[in-house]
C-alpha cells in the first residue's frame, strides 16, 4: 500500500469517489509506513479512539515528526486563539460548557428548535431567489442555495445585525477559499487574504461583543458576554472571538457540504427524492443516512497519542500522529450491512458523521435541522430537478469534501 495510498486519497483525481480507496485501506485497519501518520480506517477502532482519553486533539502534543500528506488539507487558523476543538480537557471542557449554555440543553433547550421559523424563512427566500433568477435551465445549487444558507443562519444565531450580514458573507468566502485553495493560485496570496479576513472578522466580533455586553439581546454573543458568576467562570474576549469564528468557519463549511452532498445523492436516487417530495418527514432519516453515506467531514487528521497505545494489534508510540478516516469507518461492512448502498430506511445508523466522544460536533443539532429543512423544501418545490454534470466539480479539500458547484436544471418552482 505504502505512501502511494495516502497520496491517492488526497489526489484531486479521486475526490469524486474516494470510497474504493477506503475499501482498500480497511484491509489494514491501522496502517503506518516509516515516516507517515498512523491511519485508522475501520469503524470500531475509530470509535474506540474517539472515546480514548489518550488521544489528543491539541497539535502541541505532536512530538514525533511525521511526513503527513493528509495534514495539508486541515486548514490554518493561526490568526485566531486556540479553539476548543483543538484543546484537551480540562480547557476544552470548560470552554465547551460555557459555549453550550446559550446554545443547547440544559440551559437553553429550545435554542435550535425556536430557530425553525427563521430557518424556514431563509430557505423560502433562497428558493424564491432561484425562481426569480435568469434561468431554471442551469442553477448552481451551491452558489445560489447551500452556500449562503448556513452563513445567514450563523449570523442570526450570533446576533450579527442584518445590515452587516454581507460583510460576514465576504469573510466567510475568503476564509473558505483558504480551506479549498486553487492549485493554480499563489498560495502566499491566499494565505495573506485569509489572515486579513480572520483579523477583520476578529476585530468586528470584538466590537460586537463589547456592544452586546453593554446592551444585551437574545442572541448567543449577548449571552456569552453576560456570563459572570458561573462555576466555569466567563470567557475572555479573545476566547469569545475565537469561539464565534469557529462557529462561522466550521459550522458553515460542513453544513454546505452536508446539504450539497445530500442533494447530489438524492438526484442520483430519484425514487428517494420522490418519496421525500411526498413525505417531508422522511428528511430526518435521510439526513442520518447521508451523514453515514457521504459525510461532510471525511477524516480527522493530526490527532496525537499521549501514551504508547495498541490499536488493532499495532503499537502506536506516544507523540505519534494519528489520522481517523471517518468516511471509511462509515462504510465498514463489519459494522453496516450493504454499506455502499444509500438506504434511508436503514434501522441502525450510528454513523461517525459528527464524530463521537468529547469532541462530537458541537453544532450537530443545528446542522441536522438545516439539512432536513433544506432538502425537504428543495424536494417539495423543485419540479423535475436533474443533474447537469455527474460527477460535479469538487472542492480541492479532501478533509471537508463536497462539490464546489452543483449544476442542476428544473422545469419550474412551486409556490411556497
Amino acid at each position: 500500500m505504502g505512501r502511494a495510498m495516502l497520496r491517492q486519497i488526497i489526489d484531486y483525481a479521486n475526490r469524486a469517489d474516494p470510497y474504493p480507496l477506503y475499501e482498500e485501506l480497511r484491509r489494514t485497519p491501522v496502517f503506518h509506513d516509516e515516516d507517515g501518520p498512523y491511519i485508522v480506517s475501520t469503524y470500531y477502532e475509530i470509535n474506540g479512539l474517539l472515546h480514548d482519553p489518550r488521544i489528543s486533539s491539541d497539535p502541541r502534543n505532536l512530538t514525533l515528526s511525521s511526513n503527513d500528506p493528509l495534514a495539508q488539507d486541515e486548514g490554518d487558523d493561526s490568526a485566531l486563539p486556540p479553539v476548543f476543538i483543538r484543546l484537551d480537557p480540562p480547557d476544552h471542557d470548560r470552554l465547551r460548557r460555557i459555549t453550550n449554555r446559550p446554545f443547547g440543553p440544559p440551559h437553553s433547550p429550545r435554542r435550535v428548535h425556536d430557530m425553525r421559523g427563521e430557518l424556514d424563512g431563509i430557505v423560502a427566500d433562497l428558493i424564491d431567489g432561484i425562481a426569480g433568477g435568469d434561468s431554471l435551465e442551469r442553477i448552481d445549487l451551491v452558489d445560489q442555495f447551500s452556500y449562503p444558507f448556513p452563513v445567514t443562519v450563523i449570523c442570526r444565531l450570533l446576533g450579527v445585525p442584518h445590515e452587516d450580514e454581507s460583510r460576514f458573507h465576504g469573510w466567510a468566502d475568503t476564509i473558505a477559499a483558504s480551506l479549498d485553495p486553487d492549485p493554480d493560485a499563489d498560495p502566499a496570496e491566499g494565505h495573506k487574504g485569509a489572515s486579513d479576513a480572520q483579523m477583520e472578522l476578529g476585530m468586528y466580533l470584538g466590537g460586537l461583543i463589547e456592544e452586546r455586553s453593554k446592551k444585551p439581546g437574545e442572541d448567543m454573543l449577548s449571552q456569552l458576554a453576560a456570563v459572570k458568576e458561573e462555576p466555569d467562570g466567563s470567557m475572555s474576549t479573545l476566547e469569545m472571538i475565537s469561539t464565534a469564528a469557529l462557529m462561522l468557519i466550521a459550522g458553515h463549511e460542513t453544513t454546505v457540504n452536508l446539504i450539497t452532498n445530500g442533494m447530489l445523492t438524492l438526484l442520483r436516487h430519484p425514487d428517494v427524492l420522490q418519496r421525500l417530495h411526498e413525505e417531508p418527514a422522511l428528511s430526518v432519516q435521510i439526513v442520518e443516512e447521508l451523514l453515514r453515506y457521504e459525510p461532510p467531514v471525511q477524516m480527522l487528521p493530526r490527532r496525537s497519542t499521549l501514551a504508547d497505545i495498541e490499536v488493532g494489534g499495532v503499537s502506536i508510540p506516544q507523540g505519534a500522529t494519528v489520522s481517523l478516516i471517518l468516511a471509511s469507518g462509515n462504510r465498514d461492512p463489519k459494522r453496516f450491512e450493504n454499506p455502499d448502498r444509500f438506504d434511508p430506511d436503514r434501522k441502525d445508523v450510528q454513523h461517525l458523521g459528527f464524530g463521537s466522544g468529547i469532541h462530537s460536533c458541537f453544532g450537530a443539532p443545528l446542522a441536522r435541522l438545516e439539512a432536513q429543512l433544506a432538502l425537504s423544501e428543495l424536494a417539495r418545490r423543485l419540479e423535475n430537478p436533474r443533474l447537469l454534470e455527474d460527477p460535479p466539480p469538487y472542492r480541492q479539500n479532501a478533509v471537508l469534501r463536497g462539490p464546489r458547484h452543483l449544476p442542476i436544471a428544473c422545469d419550474g418552482i412551486r409556490e411556497p
